[in-house]
């Protein structure tokens, strides 16, 4: 049978599937490795390891006699440079995102470029030091200009690992287009500061993400894609109508590929940014913590109702509580109007557990609490587009009690819980699907359940 390799790669989980030409995965295997550190003593990626494990389980795959493979691709995390000389190589360990950024240095280069405000809203990026992946290049030339007069190429991370397979170096305009500082959204081109910085040579050309490169052993192989902008791919091959995708997890982001009004100030001090996709369509998205908050207020609420962690698992909405909670808190919950005050505390946080009878009570209101701060931050991308339909997949799209209580805030929509095997990987093995697989994409690529309100 005819299958495409996906290298999904993910900060912890690195994994590779065989889809076959419907789409299904027919062969997965997934390791974690060590983390290894930079020349400060700070953790970060292996990427002698990744390469090596990545050529290992390509030339397993090729062993394997009841599979034809015919295509690769890569979906891999953002934010993460891997800086190579004239022969490929890597110069420099994988820098950390999550790595402090200097402030004297992050200071000295928005005074030079107008300032954080104008500077974040031509590049829709929020100032986020290290998570802004342009500012990793400028560290490393100000910092260390011996090592940048070596490099040929900054390459993002799925284009790192295709290049290893192609010899060729590539950029991605979803990796580009992510919070990065590298692109002016308002002339959707480079920003000026990667030519005064003498940083634009050592970018490479734009890949299309539909577009393969033949190796010499006649692989089709992809220029790889951003993981954030690969997960929405399925959805729109299925769905033309408007919709929102929230995708939660340890965030929760929503997406609306259907808003493509510039972003205000505002929206960027309230954790909203844009992605492109794949076909260089901007993606208008917002973040909340949410899923890091209820982590830790469930283990808040374990310890003192004394319960097991997940005992939130045998938590059902239930009508009756919801309503007699709103009854109570209707003026603390609903009285921070501010979006940034919403957005940047959750009310739950400040709640007394002593004020509840019973832990499923409780549970109740933190996922009202979550929810109401969900709504907000969900609006943001909403306004003004013409969406009829939310998605929800991840963590909270098993959680009765969220899933209802958002199909309740959005009485004029559908919401739907949406389930599909591994998102982002199947993102990019459908954006080269015209290069590998000759039958049409299905249309029943996600399972929906719609939820009343």
């Amino acid at each position: 049978m005819n299958v495409v390799a996906i290298f999904d790669i993910g900060k912890t989980n690195k994994k590779v599937f065989l889809f076959n030409e419907k789409y299904e995965i027919v062969w997965e295997k997934s390791v974690n490795f060590e983390e290894t550190v930079d020349e400060d003593g700070f953790p970060c990626e292996n990427i002698v390891l990744l390469k090596n494990w990545m050529l290992e389980q390509l030339s397993e795959i090729k062993s394997l006699t009841n599979y034809v493979l015919k295509a690769v691709n890569f979906s891999t995390y953002g934010a993460s440079f891997v800086y190579v000389d004239k022969d490929g190589n890597p110069l420099t360990p994988l820098y950390n995102y999550l790595k402090e950024y200097p402030e004297a240095l992050k200071d000295e280069f928005y005074n030079k470029y107008k300032g954080k405000q104008v500077f974040a809203l031509k590049t829709a990026s929020p100032v986020l030091g290290s998570l802004n992946s342009g500012m990793q290049i400028y560290r490393l030339k100000e910092e260390q200009p011996e090592v940048f007069t070596k490099v040929k190429y900054c390459l993002h991370l799925p284009q790192y690992l295709s290049s290893i397979l192609t010899g060729e170096f590539f950029t991605d305009i979803t990796s580009v287009g992510c919070h990065t500082n590298l692109w002016n959204f308002r002339k959707m081109k480079y920003h000026k500061w990667l030519k005064k910085e003498n940083i634009i040579d050592r970018i490479p050309p734009f890949h299309y993400g539909k577009d393969t490169i033949k190796t010499k052993d006649g692989l089709l192989v992809g220029g790889g894609l951003h993981d954030s902008s690969s997960a929405i791919i399925p959805y729109t091959a299925n769905f033309t109508e408007p919709f929102v995708l929230l995708s939660t997890g340890t965030w929760s982001i929503s997406l609306n590929p259907f808003n493509n009004k510039e972003l205000t100030f505002d929206e960027l001090e309230a954790d909203c940014l844009c992605y492109l996709q794949y076909i260089e369509k901007p993606v208008k998205a917002a973040r909340l913590f949410s899923g890091n908050v209820h982590e830790v207020q469930t283990k808040r609420l374990a310890e003192h109702f004394n319960v097991p962690i997940d005992a939130y698992k045998e938590v059902y909405y239930d009508k009756k509580i919801t309503a007699s909670l709103r009854a109570i808190n209707y003026s603390i919950v609903f009285s921070k109007k501010t979006n940034s005050g919403v957005l940047s505390e959750c009310v739950f946080e400040k709640r007394n557990l002593s004020d509840f009878k019973s832990y499923d009570i409780a549970y109740h209101q933190l996922m009202l609490d979550l929810v109401e701060q969900q709504v907000n931050s969900t609006n943001l991308i909403i306004h003004n587009s013409p969406v009829k339909k939310i998605f929800v997949d991840g963590g909270f799209s098993k959680n009765s009690l969220f899933m209802n209580l958002l199909a309740e805030a959005y009485p004029e929509m559908e919401v739907y819980a949406a389930s599909m095997a591994q998102a982002s990987a199947l993102g990019a093995a459908l954006a080269i699907h015209d290069s590998w697989n000759t039958k049409p994409i299905q249309n029943d690529l996600i399972d929906l359940k719609f939820f009343k309100h």
